[in-house]
């Protein structure tokens, strides 16, 4: 997504990607009776496509088209009122109310084969689709107009990795919950490693994400003991700091 709109704050939570497909599930729960991990993952999927849309459209009106300020600022506004409309949603179903917001809030604990071989098909459509986009977003890294020049087919590469981006995003949420900030800190650790080059920075930050998840899911288990504090909330406290961080450091900038 950073790589796509050239945007350092770019995260599947700031903008709302994962919001929409929270929304999806919740609504398909709570008005349709749907059940099955297959089916989450189907609407999960539909509602970050959609919503990745819709914050896109919003980013893109006006003048300038999709800055990244504008984009980060249709995001979170997206995110918010996404958020307001899921609470409005779950409110009068009690028989339902407990378990979805615990989901919402992100957590890593009910994992088990059952829900997990079902999402592994996505995964890897997801994952291959991305990493088929790296050459292009390294050419989009020196500009657009350039990257055309150098014979990349910029419209195709961005669809690619949108693409990857929306299933991948769609599948973890329908899994486990909208977490937020590990896509937003992860890439920039990763860059810091191993530079900007695409090839790298994708597999890297697939390995680092997941280790980012499981020490948080672990630190919530060791501070709450003998409860247990759910990994979003653990990513959340790591996350907003190196957010103002990012904000202060690139004043906005894209990448």
């Amino acid at each position: 997504m950073q790589g796509i709109s050239r945007n350092p704050l770019a995260d599947p939570g700031i903008l709302g990607v994962n919001a929409g497909a929270a929304l999806f599930v919740v609504v398909g729960i709570a008005w349709f009776d749907i059940s099955g991990a297959q089916s989450f993952l189907w609407l999960g999927i539909a509602g970050a496509g959609v919503t990745a849309v819709f914050v896109y459209l919003i980013g893109s009106a006006g003048q300038g088209g999709a800055t990244p300020l504008k984009l980060t600022l249709a995001g979170t506004a997206t995110s918010v009122a996404v958020s307001a409309f899921i609470i409005a949603v779950v409110l009068p179903r009690n028989d339902i109310a407990g378990s979805v917001q615990s989901w919402q809030v992100g957590g890593i604990g009910g994992a088990s084969f059952e829900t997990l071989l079902p999402a592994l098909p996505f995964a890897l459509v997801g994952f291959a689709l991305s990493l088929a986009s790296a050459r292009v977003l390294n050419a989009l890294a020196l500009g657009e107009e350039l990257a055309t020049g150098l014979g990349q087919s910029v419209a195709l590469g961005r669809v690619m990795a949108a693409a990857g981006a929306v299933i991948l995003c769609g599948t973890a949420t329908a899994l486990c919950g909208p977490i937020g900030f590990v896509g937003l800190v992860v890439p920039h650790l990763c860059r810091m490693i191993a530079g900007v080059d695409y090839k790298l920075v994708l597999p890297l930050s697939a390995l680092a994400g997941a280790s980012m998840l499981g020490l948080s899911d672990v630190l919530g288990r060791v501070i709450a003991r003998p409860n247990e504090l759910d990994v979003g909330i653990v990513t959340a406290f790591v996350g907003a700091p190196f957010f103002i961080w990012t904000v202060r450091n690139h004043r906005m900038r894209g990448l």
